[in-house]
């Protein structure tokens, strides 16, 4: 399995759904920045399952341990490694699906890949659970690049049919993006995100669940950030976010919306503001020309399907005995993963952007 990431600040999570632990290690970090471990778990904890009624009630403590890589609260050269233990693992409630595969989920994929010798407990190296290292090594991402004045945000844009008003492309700020990280439901509109908690709410109740969008911004990122081809800002992102279990489609900018517009539409006008900077007057581009950040708030829209285990009946096959059955998935799960997905979308994003920062400073 490939789970390394990165070029000049490179990533590798390591753990299963329900090993003794999950972690990270983070490699190749400018040497002497200060890292608040406290703020990291605060960002942690934005992701932590069991805080609401539209989460899964497992219950983990999520506490992050940094064995190495850090000294006197500075990165010191050696490579970062976090720990988090798995503590409320219930894994009698996956015996079934080594035989009967969870439609839209990767039992069946990964038992014929790997021939019967992944872990299947809770999904092993394939569940959503993995997000919480990942989360910790965005956070520090996020430290590193405020201090060098990149802040990075998000917000939920939908949940299936009910929807937030977006972001300012062009004059979005970094206080905007502060004001809405601090909420327990991150959307613009507050009403917007009570209307979604009862779509939540229903689609628990009747034993199914629903997907949405999170759209986030990365802001005060310098003119020339990215490596073309393979490298650029929509190709590096959108591996990361990729990555996140869910995650179904990307897009930057006005994204596919550019398929109904003229050019003369689409195009975004240059002009030179008071202070010598070069803006654009809009900002269908989102923020990326040609793979390389143009100065403009970097803006990317992430689709999360619909949870794939819910309570109804499913149709799948036994593995086994060679037969159609019916599935009836049990244990706990979220009606919704995105409210818990916005920090994993803002710590993707700080992972990609300060590994080609530092591509950039090399």
């Amino acid at each position: 399995m490939s789970s390394n990431f990165g070029d000049k600040v490179r990533i590798s999570i390591f753990g299963q759904s329900h090993s003794d632990a999950i972690g990270v290690v983070i490699d190749g970090l400018p040497i002497g920045e200060e890292i608040d471990i406290e703020v990291a778990q605060r960002f942690l904890d934005r992701r932590a399952p069991g805080k609401n009624a539209y989460s899964t009630p497992r219950k983990e403590g999520d506490k992050v341990r940094v064995v190495s890589g850090l000294f006197n609260g500075r990165t010191c050269g050696a490579p970062i490694c976090a720990m988090i233990e798995n503590t409320n693992t219930r894994s009698k409630d996956y015996d079934q699906l080594k035989d009967m595969p969870r439609p839209g989920h990767a039992d069946f994929t990964a038992e014929i890949k790997y021939g019967g010798f992944q872990d299947h407990r809770g999904g092993g190296h394939f569940s959503g659970r993995l997000t919480a290292p990942f989360c910790f090594a965005g956070a520090v991402c996020l430290q590193i690049l405020e201090r060098k004045g990149i802040y990075i945000g998000a917000h939920i844009l939908s949940i299936h049919k009910g929807r937030d008003k977006g972001f300012d492309a062009v004059g979005v700020t970094k206080e905007e993006l502060a004001e809405i990280i601090a909420k327990e439901f991150p959307t613009i509109d507050d009403q917007a995100g009570e209307e979604m908690k009862v779509i939540i709410q229903k689609a628990r109740e009747q034993g199914d669940s629903v997907g949405g969008v999170i759209e986030s911004v990365a802001v005060g990122l310098p003119v020339g950030i990215g490596e073309p081809m393979f490298d650029g800002l929509e190709s590096k992102l959108s591996s990361i976010l990729f990555a996140i279990p869910a995650v179904k489609g990307v897009e930057f900018g006005e994204g596919f919306g550019v398929a109904e517009l003229f050019g003369s539409e689409n195009n975004d006008s240059f002009y030179i503001e008071e202070t010598g900077e070069i803006k654009t007057k809009a900002n269908h581009h989102g923020g990326s020309l040609g793979g390389i950040s143009s100065g403009m708030p970097l803006v990317v829209r992430t689709a999360f399907k619909p949870t794939p285990s819910i309570s109804k009946n499913q149709e799948t096959v036994s593995l086994k005995k060679g037969e159609n059955v019916t599935l009836n998935v049990t244990g706990r799960h979220d009606p919704c993963i995105v409210p818990r997905a916005v920090p994993c979308v803002e710590a993707a994003m700080a992972i990609a952007i300060l590994d080609l920062y530092e591509l950039k400073e090399r």
